[in-house]
């Protein structure tokens, strides 16, 4: 695994820097990414919409999954299913994606987002989901 070749795909991810997002750590088969909850991001209630989370949740996810596929190679999402557990109310969310198991093909990635609200950490959501090696476009 090249971390550039993750850090280089994530730069490219319009909708992540619209949110702010960065990629705060990451390892072979894991990637963690915070970003604050902007009012851009904001649902009628004030709290960080679903589609928030749901997009750092796969893209953790993707992200892990791309950092042990062979190089060459880019990452899309198959499919995925999220569990939201508690609004996204805070100051940031942190997202952390690990891949469950890798195929040559196909990879099954769990990510779990948390709300972090004055130092405080509380899982909010958990996202399982498969990711497709594909050819760069």
């Amino acid at each position: 695994m090249t971390q550039s070749r993750v850090h280089d795909s994530f730069a490219k991810q319009a909708l992540m820097a619209t949110f702010g997002a960065k990629i705060t750590a990451l390892s072979p088969g894991k990637l963690e990414i915070t970003a604050p909850i902007l009012p851009l991001a904001h649902q009628q209630h004030g709290v960080g919409h679903a589609g928030l989370t749901f997009a750092l949740a796969d893209t953790a996810g993707g992200y892990a999954a791309l950092s042990l596929m062979p190089a060459g190679r880019e990452v899309m999402t198959v499919e995925a299913k999220i569990n939201l557990l508690a609004p996204a109310k805070g100051e940031a969310l942190i997202a952390r994606g690990e891949v469950v198991r890798a195929g040559r093909r196909l990879s099954v990635v769990r990510a779990d987002v948390f709300a972090l609200e004055a130092g405080v950490e509380t899982c909010i959501a958990v996202l399982q989901g498969t990711m497709i090696a594909v050819d760069p476009a």
